[in-house]
């Protein structure tokens, strides 16, 4: 500073101040990069949660990898050669039907919560490559109930919920 109070110029115009918010900026900039980069290469992999309902609403197209949550809708659990199940997994409103090969979870039987994964069909149909089942009493997939409750068949302390019980009013 001068004696007048005008700020005095370095080498290459620019005032330690200016330098300073210059890199920070920069730095900014990278780190933001870095982040979309990190991001962008993440969303490949992400695999979101629908509720038949949520398929037959948002008319989601085939071919798209997704996890498919609900109740194993009762009397619609088929076993067939090499591994091969089929059944049907329902919110109380909406129904798709599951193909699935391999080992199916201890726990897993018709009226209980179910996770699956895979892709859905042209057909509408949905082809797993994992199933999931709740593990006790207690625990039911956070998606899975909160679906089941904005449909009305489930509520907290509810032993089961059942899917072919009339909706209950809120």
């Amino acid at each position: 500073m001068t004696t007048t109070g005008t700020p005095v110029f370095v080498r290459g115009g620019m005032t330690r101040k200016q330098r300073r918010l210059t890199l920070i900026g920069i730095a900014l900039a990278v780190l933001g990069l870095a982040a979309g980069l990190v991001l962008y290469s993440l969303s490949g992999s992400i695999t979101l949660f629908q509720s038949p309902t949520d398929i037959v609403e948002k008319n989601l197209q085939p071919g798209a990898r997704m996890r498919l949550g609900g109740l194993v809708e009762a009397g619609s659990v088929r076993r067939g050669q090499n591994m091969e199940v089929a059944f049907t997994v329902t919110d109380g409103r909406n129904s798709i039907p599951v193909a699935y090969r391999g080992i199916l979870p201890d726990l897993f039987r018709e009226g209980q919560g179910v996770v699956t994964e895979g892709v859905l069909g042209p057909d509408r149909s949905f082809r797993a490559d994992s199933v999931l089942a709740r593990h006790d009493e207690n625990y039911m997939p956070k998606e899975v109930a909160d679906s089941l409750k904005r449909q009305g068949h489930w509520k907290p302390g509810d032993p089961a919920p059942n899917p072919n019980a009339p909706a209950r009013s809120p």
